[in-house]
């Protein structure tokens, strides 16, 4: 499908339910997310609901068809009100979906119009043993700023956590 078959818009709270299928879907492979097991729209609605803020928005990747591809959530970095322009991104691509450029295409749009949320850093938390995800952000210059060792377990194998960022203003 050509690329400007795709839609990137607000999420509607319609979209939940393949938001949360989409996310779901990340969590048997054990390299996206630290969630062990699936989560429950209902579990989802007061996130979902943050996301309705201006500066902290979450968007979905459709088909013209309005069915949905991918999604990106920009998150709260720190709740203290220095840290208010800087945000922590997140990108899920549907299974059926993946290496097709949706999380190239979400990532360039959430650098594009950062500035316009009033962020001025963008940060990825990334497992270091998730070297799609961390070739993705390296490409849109994204830098290593942290490492954390062994922080996280996942079915008994402790995991690295990456936190990669960005300016995006000056």
């Amino acid at each position: 499908m050509a690329a400007d078959a795709f839609i990137l818009r607000d999420a509607k709270e319609t979209d939940l339910p393949a938001i949360v299928a989409i996310y779901n879907a990340t969590i048997p492979g054990r390299m996206v997310t630290a969630d062990l097991e699936p989560v429950t729209v209902d579990s989802r609605r007061a996130w979902f609901s943050a996301h309705q803020q201006p500066s902290r928005p979450l968007w979905v990747l459709a088909e013209s068809s309005g069915r949905i591809q991918a999604w990106l959530s920009f998150d709260t970095f720190y709740p203290r009100a220095a840290y208010d322009g800087t945000a922590m991104i997140a990108i899920y691509v549907d299974p059926g979906s993946r290496r097709q450029g949706h999380g190239r295409r979400l990532l360039q749009a959430a650098l594009e119009r950062a500035p316009t949320l009033g962020l001025h850093t963008l940060l990825g938390y990334i497992f270091g043993h998730n070297e799609p995800s961390l070739r993705l952000f390296a490409t849109h210059g994204f830098e290593r700023w942290a490492h954390l060792p062994r922080v996280a377990v996942l079915d008994g194998a402790e995991r690295d956590l990456v936190i990669v960022g960005r300016r995006v203003a000056p």
